[in-house]
């Protein structure tokens, strides 16, 4: 009865995780929960008052489906601004998260036979967007010891006849690594020369640690610009998960289509979500300065406990809220761990603490933890890994 194209598709694994660890708490049981990606701040008060105002003004009906002029200029603003990049609004959509603009941009790029590079390890939907647009994703592995970057010449080599694009993450999900402006010119420079199409996914710019900072590969001249789609959203910045906003920024036709896919899908996003998101870009910024600061804190902290978990081996993430662990030397240690899934069920079961196995992002020699939560869960988090783990 069901389509090849839903046979083949697999649900979210960090969202299964998720719902079976907010099952567990529904049972009683003292779950801490580190797989979800969703900062555990409140959405700003300036931002929350943009939507009450919203609903008192009337302004719950249908907007144009790319979405309203005043949230369009506010993406642009924000792109002049922030990036150096330079787009109208016909340059412009607005759709229901992030997600929605990644899978709207797969809809109108990607036809039967094409080929996706993806840089593993990867974000779980990458793979079956691509999938979904009748497209096969090419996973390219990157190493731990080269910061999980993509090298330009290990890009260059995996280009085949039918490459149409590259999937870029920068901060990246899920090992926190991003990418400097000398890394990204000379994957432009290929991009250009094969004219390959790049997809990049930019939602955790604003969360880089260390005097990092964030370039979009689009900023680095006209020839890449126009082989670019930016994706970006207020879910990350913004505690805004549950408000569904994401957008996209790219040459004015491929908009144009994705606006006609959206317009068939699902029209809109939704009005009052959308003036939220106005003030978000528009507002003040001191709460994401100040969300920023103490996901460092976090980060140091979990990268400091986890490595004093024996043959754990945890690099620093420069950007994002997730820590990418290496658990390899674990899993020589019993069955019941042999590998980042049954790590992860173990660790669940046991010690009532949520991770995501490395396996669901192409790499099973390592785990996933967000620490998009309190110094308080996390301590008390590793402490719970650290019995189950001695308990073996």
């Amino acid at each position: 009865m069901l389509s090849e194209r839903a046979r083949q598709i697999k649900p979210s694994p960090t969202l299964a995780i998720d719902s079976k660890a907010k099952a567990m708490k529904a049972e009683g049981l003292d779950v801490i929960n580190f797989g979800v990606g969703e900062p555990d701040f409140d959405t700003p008060e300036n931002i929350k008052e943009a939507a009450i105002k919203a609903i008192r003004d009337g302004f719950t009906k249908y907007t144009p489906v790319g979405g309203t002029d005043k949230l369009k200029d506010a993406v642009t603003g924000k792109l002049a601004a922030d990036n150096g990049l330079e787009y109208g609004r016909a340059e412009v959509i607005v759709s229901c998260g992030a997600k929605h603009s990644l899978y709207n941009a797969m809809q109108a790029l990607l036809d039967p036979g094409d080929e996706v590079i993806i840089p593993a390890p990867y974000w779980v939907s990458y793979p079956e967007q691509v999938l979904l647009g009748g497209a096969k994703p090419v996973f390219l592995k990157t190493l731990e010891e080269d910061g999980f970057l993509l090298t330009a010449s290990a890009f260059e080599r995996a280009i085949t006849k039918k490459t149409k694009a590259l999937i870029l993450n920068s901060p990246s999900n899920p090992t926190g690594s991003s990418y400097d402006r000398p890394a990204l010119e000379r994957i432009a420079e290929v991009a250009v020369k094969k004219d390959i199409f790049i997809i990049s996914d930019e939602i955790y710019e604003k969360l880089l640690y260390g005097g990092a900072r964030h370039v979009s590969i689009a900023s680095l001249g006209p020839e890449v610009k126009k082989r670019t789609i930016v994706i970006n959203g207020v879910s990350k910045a913004y505690a805004m998960t549950g408000w569904r906003i994401g957008y996209a920024a790219g040459p004015a036709e491929l908009v144009k289509a994705m606006t006609a896919i959206q317009s068939q899908s699902t029209s809109n996003p939704s009005s009052i979500s959308q003036a939220a998101a106005v003030e978000a870009l528009k507002g003040p910024q001191d709460s994401v300065r100040r969300m920023a600061a103490e996901f460092d804190k976090r980060r140091r902290r979990i990268v400091e406990a986890l490595n004093g978990l024996g043959p754990v081996r945890c690099a620093a993430p420069a950007g994002a809220f997730y820590v990418f662990p290496n658990t390899r030397a674990l899993y020589a240690k019993s069955p019941e761990i042999s590998s980042s899934s049954k790590l992860a069920m173990y660790l669940l079961e046991k010690a009532r603490v949520a991770v995501v196995p490395g396996d669901a992002f192409g790499d099973d020699d390592f785990i996933r933890l967000s620490y998009a939560t309190g110094i308080e869960q996390i301590e008390k988090g590793i402490e719970r890994i650290k019995a189950a783990l001695a308990a073996l």
